[in-house]
């Protein structure tokens, strides 16, 4: 299996070196040249498989014979062993043909967990074999961070820097970055917002392609979404979950909340694959980038707005050029994506072939949800099924909503992504007229321990100096 850019300017590359570059060259995104493709006779065996054999079921078609199979079961056991809950992605009926799909009982609360406990011990795994050291950098909007920090910092050869919005994330975000003291851990809040974190990464990749040595030696590492192994490992619960709840027969659609498109965009590859998916609706909060081009073509990049889910306040998302790739090739076009790319980079816009545009709307709907009716779903759920969800996941049950009252919905099982755990977001649960919900047991001291982090102007050469001298 080899991997190439979305921009058709890079030299393919094996899984290993993939996993290990993170940004292309020329400024694109890896993708595989091929996704596997699974019978429905093999997706009707899944629903007798447990979450660790779907994962090895799903994944190992993109390792191939880079790892060995025993080594590889052994990597995508220890990813799931701190997991609190023995179905590792346990499903949940809300409604009558509505589903919440549990994705925070990793070591960090958030569905991040799943992506980055795998791509640590790949790191470790390759790392111990190659004997090399790396710098893994990485921004995030406050979930990424800490599953980061989480998966990575027992890797030996590894030293680990995230940049994060100053005051923009959850005070629990935070401290489950800034509490971790290990001496491979630098925190960095930044004067800006998550785009200007992730705009600094993709530079400090140019710098280093450029031949700028101001990691002393070190290969640089993204463990954002960027980072193809991330998307990859979560294709594995969009096929946990379906074969829990249905036969390949019957479609299921999907419903996101989303920033970044990397979540989603791992259930647009599950569809690819061979699961019947029917649609795949992306929830935007007022940062609606993706809704607006939905809706009117319109990707063009706005001021950020703060809202209550502060993991979606994105303007840029990045996963994005993945998408118009596919559908760009799919129509003999993909030679077009680096200007497309590029244009955007210097416009903050652009606008694609309205048959395009049409094609990707036959599997994507989107809705916008701004805070007045997150909290009012907080609310609503509570008060209906007991249940409180955190703000990002709230926005993902009201767009389900909207969806089952559409005259396109097709009575079809609709599962909703459940990010994140209420306690990450006590504000926004508060502010819905909700009791502050309880840490688990294993955080309940994360609010007295002490913080290590450094707050640094929005300016890419004082973090760059900021992290050479660390190194």
């Amino acid at each position: 299996m080899k991997f190439i850019s979305t921009r058709k300017n890079s030299v393919p590359l094996s899984f290993e070196d993939t996993v290990m570059q993170g940004l292309a060259p020329d400024g694109g995104l890896y993708i595989p040249e091929f996704l596997p493709q699974f019978s429905n006779h093999e997706i009707a065996k899944m629903a007798s498989m447990n979450f660790e054999e779907i994962f090895f079921k799903v994944t190992s078609h993109f390792v191939k014979d880079e790892i060995s199979e025993e080594e590889y079961r052994n990597i995508v056991k220890k990813s799931y062993q701190n997991f609190s809950h023995k179905a590792i992605a346990p499903l949940k009926q809300i409604d009558a043909n509505h589903f919440l799909l549990e994705l925070f009982h990793g070591p960090t609360l958030a569905f991040k967990d799943f992506a980055l406990q795998y791509l640590g011990n790949l790191l470790d795994y390759f790392l111990k074999k190659s004997k090399k050291k790396i710098a893994i950098i990485g921004a995030t909007s406050g979930d990424t961070g800490s599953a980061a920090i989480s998966g990575c910092m027992k890797c030996n050869n590894a030293q680990i820097f995230i940049l994060h919005p100053n005051k923009k994330i959850s005070e629990v975000q935070r401290r489950q970055m800034t509490t971790i003291l290990a001496n491979n851990v630098f925190n960095i809040a930044i004067e800006g917002n998550f785009d200007d974190g992730q705009k600094m990464v993709k530079k400090m990749f140019a710098f280093e392609a450029s031949g700028s040595d101001f990691l002393k030696g070190r290969k640089m590492v993204a463990i954002n979404s960027i980072n193809f192994a991330r998307l990859m490992a979560q294709i594995a619960y969009y096929f946990y979950s379906f074969t829990r709840i249905s036969d390949i027969n019957s479609p299921v659609s999907f419903c996101v909340p989303t920033g970044n498109f990397g979540d989603i965009y791992a259930g647009f590859m599950a569809k690819k694959m061979g699961l019947n998916i029917n649609k795949l609706i992306i929830a935007t909060n007022s940062n609606d980038i993706l809704h607006r081009f939905i809706q009117n073509n319109d990707y063009t990049r706005h001021k950020m707005i703060n809202t209550l889910s502060p993991s979606m306040n994105i303007q840029v998302s990045s996963n994005f050029e993945r998408l118009l790739y596919d559908y760009h090739r799919k129509h003999n076009k993909c030679n077009e994506m680096k200007k497309l790319m590029e244009d955007f980079e210097i416009n903050g816009s652009l606008k694609i072939a309205d048959f395009i545009l049409d094609d990707i709307r036959k599997d994507f709907l989107s809705f916008k949800v701004e805070d007045n009716e997150t909290k009012a779903e907080i609310k609503r759920q509570y008060q209906e099924i007991g249940e409180t969800l955190d703000p990002h996941t709230a926005i993902g049950t009201c767009a389900s909503s909207k969806y089952l009252l559409s005259d396109i919905y097709d009575n079809e099982k609709i599962v909703t992504l459940a990010t994140a755990h209420p306690a990450k977001f006590p504000e926004s649960i508060i502010k819905s007229g909700l009791p502050n919900p309880d840490l688990p047991n294993f955080l309940a001291d994360l609010m007295t321990k002490k913080e290590r982090y450094e707050v640094l102007k929005n300016d890419i050469d004082i973090v760059k100096d900021f992290i050479s001298d660390k190194l």
